[in-house]
């Protein structure tokens, strides 16, 4: 009974791994990715500087330029400067409504425009949608979670010995290496693993499970949002005037320095922790200001959340209220997965994870058609779709990603539908690396689609050195130094792979458990 359990987990972990296995290689990657997006954004923007300007002087430049262009609009949005995010954007009307936001200097006032581009958001909603449509891509990625949540388990079944196996590596055997370095990376990580598998899976839980919400509300969905809001979104609309009412008409007054409201409000939340401002009925009796802090000030993701202060006065209108359980549970579940908490440290430490996960991932894709091509009873067809998308999914994902970095550089600025054109060139690399794999033989394939993502990692800092005009800043630098050390360590990898063959083919490859634990 033992046996036949554990050879029925080893055929469910090798094909949920080898089939979901590409689609959560490109998951864990661009996941990866976006744990910096806002950094990538900022890089991918050069025509911005980093001026250090407190968010308290900002709010007071961009009061004076909407009060210069906008004063007669009934709503203003923000955007402060933060520490991975150092711009100051405003934009007039409701934020829902693909409001155009206008990039300000933040100590003169005067207007930037940097260049149209997809940035690191892109990272950010490939992620959790592989770029299909929202709900659609939400359940594919869904589908494809829960397929990792039974590898892992599944995983844990087949290798009995799985602390042994962490401190088990060993160096220049081939293929036993490899699988070597796949089971420690999976044990190594196994808490990460399943903490950022199912957090991601809770995020969507209304969606997933819907059944629960729709038995207590009758199906009434927003009757559900207004409650775990617990009337905010309602407060937070002037007084008098609710949704779908008209404005309410108020006498002119002069307002408070919005820098003052950001005093206060960081009185509350902390230091440089306010993201943003939402000014409603700016230069009415009437006006209020939001007060929204920066994401990450705690574990619980508090996106929403606000102090609101009279604009006039500067009296406190209403404080945040504390999280009820149901909802701080799944705040906080969507705060370890979004990694918004404990600063740089933490985004690092989620980044190397991100990366071990990746390798883990590969090494498993990898060790599954190295298995199939030594049995011959393979299916040669089904081997060759294998290999070229494990070539393409890999190597050719990496290579498309700097190829956006690559283009963000040289694509004209004055571009028209500049952003769709960096859509095109990400997609058509990726699409040529995987025509390219098709037509290589697959370690060819490999070494060629590899040295070129490698040259172009290295090469990087010296095209942004040229392109850029010497904006680099302590956000740019240290994306650049990455980039560059991921080149490095691919074209090591290429180096290595020479030497991988020769050992594989010196001795007769012998795995002491079944090959099929490879593929997670």
């Amino acid at each position: 009974m033992k046996g036949s359990l554990t050879q029925s987990m080893s055929w469910l972990h090798t094909w949920c791994g080898l089939l979901l296995g590409w689609m959560l290689f490109a998951i864990f990657l661009t996941g990866t990715l976006a744990v910096f997006d806002k950094e990538i954004s900022w890089w991918m923007q050069p025509e911005l500087t980093n001026h250090a300007q407190s968010p308290a002087a900002a709010a007071d430049v961009a009061q004076r330029w909407l009060m210069d262009n906008h004063a007669g609009q009934s709503n203003w949005n923000i955007s402060l400067p933060t520490e991975r995010s150092p711009d100051l954007s405003v934009s007039v009307g409701e934020r829902r409504r693909g409001a155009v936001s206008t990039q300000l200097d933040p100590v003169s006032g005067a207007t930037v425009e940097p260049r149209e581009t997809i940035g690191g958001n892109f990272f950010f909603h490939f992620h959790y949608t592989l770029h299909l449509p929202r709900t659609l891509g939400v359940w594919v990625v869904g589908f494809a979670a829960m397929a990792m949540l039974v590898a892992l388990i599944s995983g844990i079944i087949i290798h009995k010995k799985i602390f042994k196996e962490f401190f088990t590596f060993r160096p220049a055997k081939g293929q036993r290496s490899w699988l070597d370095a796949h089971n420690a990376s999976a044990v190594l990580l196994l808490p990460f693993h399943l903490m950022i598998t199912y957090t991601g899976l809770a995020i969507f839980f209304l969606l997933y499970m819907p059944a629960a919400v729709d038995a207590l509300y009758d199906g009434d969905r927003q009757g559900y949002f207004r409650d775990a809001q617990s009337g905010r979104a309602a407060e937070q609309a002037p007084r008098g005037e609710g949704r779908g009412s008209k404005p309410v008409a108020a006498p002119a007054a002069p307002m408070l320095a919005l820098s003052e409201i950001v005093s206060r409000a960081e009185a509350h939340y902390g230091k440089g922790m306010i993201g943003g401002l939402a000014v409603s009925n700016p230069g009415k009796t009437n006006a209020q200001v939001t007060a929204r802090p920066v994401l990450g000030h705690r574990i619980e993701l508090t996106k929403g959340e606000g102090m609101i202060f009279n604009g006039v006065t500067g009296e406190l209108i209403q404080a945040p209220e504390p999280s009820r359980t149901s909802q701080l549970t799944q705040r906080v579940m969507a705060g370890l997965h979004f990694a918004q908490f404990g600063g740089y440290p933490m985004r690092w430490l989620y980044f190397i994870c991100g990366l071990i996960s990746c390798a883990m991932i590969g090494t498993g894709l990898v060790l599954y058609a190295v298995k199939q091509r030594k049995q011959a009873k393979a299916n040669p067809h089904f081997l060759r779709v294998v290999e070229s998308l494990n070539v393409a999914v890999i190597a050719g994902l990496l290579l498309a990603c700097i190829s956006l970095l690559w283009g963000n550089r040289l694509l004209p600025t004055e571009l028209a539908a500049r952003q769709d054109w960096e859509l095109r060139l990400f997609f058509g690399v990726w699409t040529l690396s995987w025509l390219h794999a098709w037509l290589r033989k697959p370690l060819a394939a490999w070494r060629e689609q590899l040295i070129t993502a490698a040259l172009l990692a290295i090469t990087l800092p010296f095209l942004d050195l040229w392109s850029a005009q010497g904006t680099q800043d302590v956000i740019r630098f240290p994306l650049l130094a990455n980039v560059g050390s991921m080149g490095l360590l691919l074209g090591w990898t290429v180096w290595k792979i020479p030497t991988v063959i020769a050992a594989r083919n010196a001795r007769p490859a012998r795995l002491d458990r079944p090959a099929a634990g490879a593929s997670s």
